[in-house]
């Protein structure tokens, strides 16, 4: 839309001299200058005044709190404008405060250089994206429906294999039958044979004896003595068999071994390639002199501790958004955002572990002979927690819900420690990983010592083989979507990634890291490193 003051119909002039289209103006006088007069109207010394750009004009108010002052400032703390007098006050003195115009000026311009980012370059790498959502989302049912048929077809030939099997053992059933039944005609025909000759031979021994029973004659005596008996001849059943009847014994079905004769099927496994040179997004400068831990409030804010006893929440663009003092006046030695979205840090000078929510801070745990130092919170809302106890011969992990202790991690199934100790100052950062692993940075055995949830010794990563071990002194520590873990090697100045099963991946080392040490990474997998003595935040990209 034209701007009303380059309008032919209504043409906006300078108030001193009439000259058109003038580029100035005066926010607290409310009139209109043009270059030559900016001079001539600051010279009235009776007045305050405040020479914006045309386009800026309206841009400071009356202060709310004094009538007669206005605010060319504003308390980036507070996010309010302020007058001189509000800057002097004990109110605002300790904040950081900006002249209005320059930082108007920088966003406005920040602005501009966002929208072009986004218009040109963002935004038509989503609308590609969004373009190929379709085209994947068709191209996994193509996928499937091959699998699918895949399956199908080994089930037809499986149900094929099966049929000629049982097939055949029918027919093997026939085939026997037919011997059965022939063994059975065979003894019928000889049954049959015989009966006649059986009935016969009843016949001829009746009528033999009744001649008997008459008088007897010399033909007689003949016939007596040429009988032959038959009787043990016809004992015994003609062609007699046994039969072993046949059985089925049916197998028991076994599913491994019918799934080992159908065949496998993968798992699906989504990754995510990592970027061969990680890209640094963001780079925020904190007041701390050693900065040591950050932990993600949101994807756009992270709170920092340092060497003071204020905790910190800044801004991507590095604006400090929130103090917080802690409630003994000690240092905290770490912290981390709870699943709750609450703030938790170690005291471990007086052993406490405290909650800080709203403006409220609630000590959570008080320990007894034991010291707090690392912390993180796990997905479950669980607190877990590396301490050191006060003599200093003994380092453990433990697990709280709330303020109840559930699990205590320390020894090896050889009953050896799991961790070393006998250090002041116990440097031993934590982290969950996403198949609930404990994943703890033991900067002092040159380790990354990785257990189970239930606290059983998975692995111990001491660096990549070419690197050797005296070398190799993790501090912070953090992990991924993809259950890939980052440690920062403080001393070599980069950040090594390995897999869950402490395979190394890559190494972070070209980013001009200085003294890496607190690590955590947001929703989207962008890791945020803590420089200490740069007392600076880096957001990096590490994937593609």
């Amino acid at each position: 839309m034209e701007d009303p003051m380059y309008s032919l119909q209504d043409v906006i002039r300078c108030d001193l001299c009439e000259t058109p289209v003038p580029p100035k103006h005066c926010d607290i006088c409310h009139i209109h200058l043009c270059e030559a007069c900016v001079g001539k109207h600051l010279s009235d010394e009776s007045k305050d005044h405040y020479i914006v750009p045309f386009k800026l004009r309206g841009i400071i108010s009356k202060c709310t709190k004094h009538s007669r002052e206005v605010c060319t400032q504003l308390c980036t703390t507070c996010n309010i404008p302020v007058c001189p007098l509000c800057v002097a006050s004990s109110e605002h003195k300790q904040h950081k405060k900006e002249d209005i115009l320059k930082l108007f000026e920088t966003k406005r311009k920040l602005m501009q250089t966002d929208l072009q980012d986004l218009e040109k370059f963002i935004y038509p790498k989503y609308q590609e994206a969004a373009t190929n959502i379709p085209v994947q989302r068709a191209d996994v049912n193509k996928r499937s429906q091959k699998l699918t048929t895949a399956l199908d077809k080994q089930g037809e030939a499986l149900h094929t294999e099966i049929d000629t099997i049982i097939q055949g053992m029918k027919s093997d059933i026939d085939d026997m039958d037919a011997l059965h039944k022939a063994a059975i005609d065979q003894q019928e025909v000889a049954i049959n044979r015989t009966i006649p000759e059986i009935t016969q031979a009843i016949l001829d021994l009746k009528r033999l004896l009744e001649r008997l029973q008459d008088k007897l004659d010399t033909s007689d005596v003949c016939l007596v003595s040429e009988y032959t008996s038959r009787t043990e001849e016809f004992r015994n059943l003609p062609a007699q068999f046994q039969v072993t009847l046949p059985t089925f014994t049916p197998q028991e079905i076994n599913r491994e071994q019918i799934h080992q004769q159908i065949g496998s099927l993968s798992e699906l496994a989504i990754t995510y390639p990592l970027l061969d040179e990680p890209r640094i997004l963001t780079d925020i400068q904190t007041e701390y002199r050693d900065l040591r831990s950050v932990s993600c409030q949101s994807d756009s804010e992270l709170w920092t501790c340092g060497n003071d006893n204020i905790l910190r929440l800044y801004n991507l663009q590095g604006e400090l958004l929130r103090s917080v003092q802690t409630k003994s006046g000690n240092m905290p030695w770490d912290i981390a955002v709870t699943r709750s979205g609450g703030l938790v840090y170690t005291d471990y000078r007086n052993s406490s572990i405290n909650l800080v929510s709203g403006t409220q801070i609630q000590r959570l745990i008080k320990l007894r002979e034991w010291r707090p130092y690392n912390l993180c919170s796990t997905s479950s809302g669980d607190l877990l927690v590396n301490m050191t106890s006060d003599d200093l011969q003994q380092t453990k992990v433990v697990r709280y819900s709330g303020s109840t202790e559930k699990q205590s991690i320390q020894w090896d199934d050889q009953g050896k420690l799991l961790y070393t100790s006998d250090r002041l100052f116990n440097y031993k950062y934590l982290s969950e990983n996403r198949n609930s692993d404990i994943c703890v940075a033991d900067c002092d055995a040159g380790a990354v010592v990785v257990v189970s949830a239930a606290g059983k010794l998975r692995l111990r990563y001491t660096g990549p083989p070419s690197t050797p071990q005296e070398s190799f002194h993790p501090y912070g520590i953090t992990t991924d979507s993809q259950a890939n873990i980052l440690t920062s090697d403080w001393d070599n100045h980069r950040i090594h990634i390995i897999d869950k099963d402490g395979l190394f991946l890559r190494y972070i080392h070209n980013c001009g890291l200085l003294s890496p040490q607190g690590l955590c990474v947001d929703s989207r997998d962008n890791l945020f490193v803590t420089e200490m003595f740069r007392g600076k935040v880096k957001k990096l990209q590490y994937y593609k």
